[in-house]
């Protein structure tokens, strides 16, 4: 995360726990016509066996962190906020994250680049303390998380159903299929105005 997502997520974390849920991470994108704040809440761990995060929790969190940021102003700017469960390929943010993630696969990508990469995609072995080393080529490939700029978990949409297999070319296995399947993930916006919408399921990758 960027320095100004870190200082919004310190913010905003008490507001969205005492909402009973987690905010697992923010998104801070500057662009000339304004900046986006992209907020990823879920239930805590011990109840995600339970229940799961709907839009009505997106749309509730946007209410009540969109009156804080009018309160506080941290960001000067024109914004766009929205909020979003983090959906199953979930963005990780810290160390303590991916340790809850072993065994899955993540594609990452580096603030400096670490061995000629700047972009990987493996599996997470393990954590040791704010340290995520992956498996890569067969190997272990350690990388600091300060230095990941952003990651994602890749599920295995072809084991989950929600995408076909493919040949060697790239195209649906299954006699006759040629297309791919698609999935989505609940989320809500708000932008600076107070104007708040619901996102449109996005395609599985």
């Amino acid at each position: 995360m960027t320095d100004k997502a870190d200082e919004i997520t310190a913010l905003l974390s008490p507001t969205v726990a005492s909402m009973g849920l987690e905010l697992l991470g923010i998104e801070y994108l500057p662009a000339p016509g304004g900046a986006t704040v992209r907020l990823y809440i879920d239930v805590p761990a011990s109840e995600a066996a339970t229940r799961a995060v709907g839009i009505e929790d997106c749309e509730s969190v946007s209410r009540e962190v969109s009156a804080q940021l009018d309160v506080e102003d941290p960001i000067t700017d024109n914004y766009t906020l929205e909020v979003s469960s983090p959906g199953m390929d979930r963005p990780l943010f810290g160390a303590a994250q991916f340790a809850r993630f072993v065994g899955e696969t993540a594609k990452v990508t580096l603030k400096l680049p670490q061995a000629g990469r700047r972009r990987l995609q493996g599996s997470i072995l393990r954590v040791e303390g704010e340290q995520v080393v992956f498996e890569l080529d067969g190997a272990a490939f350690p990388v600091a998380a300060s230095n990941i700029e952003k990651a994602r978990l890749q599920p295995d949409w072809v084991a989950l159903g929600l995408a076909p297999a493919q040949d060697k070319s790239g195209r649906d296995a299954r006699p006759g299929k040629q297309k791919k399947a698609a999935g989505g993930k609940p989320a809500a916006q708000r932008n600076s105005t107070n104007k708040a919408t619901a996102d449109a399921p996005s395609d599985a990758e």
